[in-house]
């Protein structure tokens, strides 16, 4: 595997980084929201990703026939490092996960609705997996959609679903067959987040954040807005949540943090003496900067992977998932353990150690090992998957 940018590939990355320069802006982009910067939540937000489109860039690994420009996936990867690396908005659950799936096992009809929207930046989505009984065990979920003539009939609860409050369509999983296997009675649908019967209401997180949880009271859904085929909604949610595990864990937010962590230890003194020079701190900056050299060549690895075509990598996502995510929050106990007491003080807070950026990525590094998946379920994935350990190991 060659790990070197080819000059166009390069070049691309350049203009993806003028582009970044002629637009920066406080309101969009935002390094301490740490992996939530991401979300697409507010109307200047959703302008600048609008720009993103009108550029052809959420696009690019689409096919030409519904807009996209059958780029490599190392282009698409490089855009959404480079927004990571701002802490702005990302491609995201539209293109990297609604999209991609709509376009492998969508209707014609669902693909002319949503396609076109989706590279304009026209529309945000919430996803609905988790439930109060169903976390990473996604197939677990109890949220009943019933045939009702043309359509079905939604009741139950979702959980943990972070956009809910400002997206205009749900992608959602529901049982469709209570008597099935649970791996095998799951349908996706998409419902207006609008449609009478649906009750909204926030969750707020250690990292001052909002999710929600979301009920569904006799909500109606058309057979129009059911994705693939009935009864086998989990194995795209599966090929989903490949996606989900590598483009929404990036990691140049990880590599951001670890230059904020090595400046501080490099220009810092602790009892009169510099801290680069105390051999326990040398050895912790190390161990922490070979990890990410690792993390980044996993993410480099799915990239390849993906490139050959055929369904996400699933054990390459859960290998880098697990690692990169585990590694963000190693790096986040470092940075507090290195700045000592002054590194609890909030985030933007000046004289606090780097600037309070470690109590931020404190207490946000522990949603990232938890969302897309837990590391235990990645743990779970690799040994069945790569290593051919039994399912009860």
């Amino acid at each position: 595997m060659d790990f070197e940018l080819s000059p166009e590939q390069v070049a691309f990355r350049e203009e993806v980084e003028r582009f970044l320069d002629e637009n920066d802006d406080p309101e969009v982009f935002d390094v301490t929201r740490e992996n939530m910067a991401q979300i697409v939540d507010t109307p200047k937000k959703r302008e600048f990703m609008r720009k993103v489109g009108d550029r052809g860039w959420l696009g690019i690994t689409w096919p030409k026939e519904w807009g996209g420009q059958e780029s490599d996936g190392v282009y698409e990867y490089l855009l959404n490092e480079a927004l990571a690396r701002r802490g702005g908005p990302q491609i995201g659950k539209g293109v990297g996960i609604i999209g991609k799936t709509i376009l492998a096992h969508g209707s014609e009809r669902l693909k002319r609705e949503f396609l076109p929207k989706i590279l304009r930046n026209e529309v945000e989505f919430a996803v609905g997996y988790s439930e109060p009984d169903a976390g990473s065990d996604a197939a677990s979920m109890k949220l009943r959609a019933t045939r009702d003539g043309d359509g079905w009939r939604l009741n139950g609860q979702k959980t943990w679903t972070t956009s809910a409050h400002f997206a205009e369509w749900y992608w959602v999983g529901a049982r469709t067959d209570p008597d099935a296997p649970k791996h095998r009675g799951i349908t996706l649908f998409l419902v207006p987040l609008d449609q009478p019967g649906i009750t909204i209401n926030p969750i707020w997180t250690m990292g001052d954040e909002r999710t929600n949880d979301v009920f569904f009271d006799e909500v109606w859904v058309s057979d129009d807005y059911v994705v693939g085929e009935v009864n086998r909604g989990f194995q795209y949610i599966s090929e989903a949540l490949d996606l989900e595990r590598f483009t929404m864990f990036t990691f140049s937010p990880i590599e951001q943090r670890m230059d904020v962590l090595r400046e501080y230890v490099a220009t810092e003194t602790r009892d009169d003496q510099p801290l680069a020079d105390d051999p326990v701190v040398r050895h912790d900056v190390a161990r922490l900067a070979t990890d990410c050299e690792v993390a980044r060549v996993l993410g480099l690895r799915f990239v390849a992977k993906s490139m050959k075509g055929g369904a996400p990598p699933t054990t390459e996502a859960s290998e880098y998932k697990l690692f990169a995510t585990e590694l963000s929050k190693r790096l986040a106990n470092a940075s507090m353990d290195i700045g000592g007491p002054g590194s609890q003080l909030r985030v933007k807070t000046e004289d606090a150690p780097m600037a309070g950026r470690a109590e931020s990525t404190y207490r946000y590094t522990v949603i990232d090992t938890i969302g897309g998946g837990a590391s235990e379920i990645q743990k779970n994935i690799i040994a069945r998957r790569k290593l051919g350990l039994p399912k009860n190991f």
